[in-house]
């Protein structure tokens, strides 16, 4: 556990992010890279609508706005949905140690296998990333199918 910060405080930094995306048109998915002793070292949200770019998910944004560290054994990636497999991926890739994710109501990820490669992963189930998101998905799911890889039903 961080010294100065805790994961809730960390999760608000997050869902600001998810805030944000939504009101500039795009999927309410926030993210945070946080080091372990609780400094924000870099914070997005996802941006493939306002971008037209399908890699700039929350975590990605999150961890290129974070520059490069030396070593991400001490990091902790915040963000308010269970990670997709592109960004569970980018968890592994790179060693982030933890992995905070507000929800996974609405979308489990990689989660499971995250935990089995020795990740520490902690579910905050937190009431308005769930409602945030789930909302969303009602609301446009071709987009959030479009999102996680889901092919349009014929």
């Amino acid at each position: 556990m961080p010294v100065s910060t805790s994961y809730e405080e960390m999760l608000a930094v997050a869902l600001e992010e998810a805030r944000q995306g939504l009101a500039e048109g795009g999927i309410p998915i926030g993210a945070a890279l946080f080091h372990r002793d609780g400094r924000c070292l870099g914070r997005g949200h996802n941006r493939r609508i306002q971008e037209d770019d399908p890699s700039v998910h929350g975590e990605t944004d999150a961890f290129r706005k974070a520059g490069r560290q030396r070593d991400y054994s001490d990091t902790i990636m915040v963000t308010t949905l269970a990670p997709c497999w592109y960004c569970s991926g980018l968890v592994r890739q790179f060693g982030i140690g933890t992995v905070v994710q507000g929800e996974s109501v609405n979308f489990q990820g990689g989660a499971d296998w995250l935990r089995e490669c020795g990740v520490t992963v902690i579910d905050l189930n937190n009431p308005e990333c769930i409602q945030l998101l789930g909302d969303f998905i009602r609301a446009n799911p071709r987009v959030w199918n479009e999102d996680i890889g889901e092919p349009e039903s014929a």
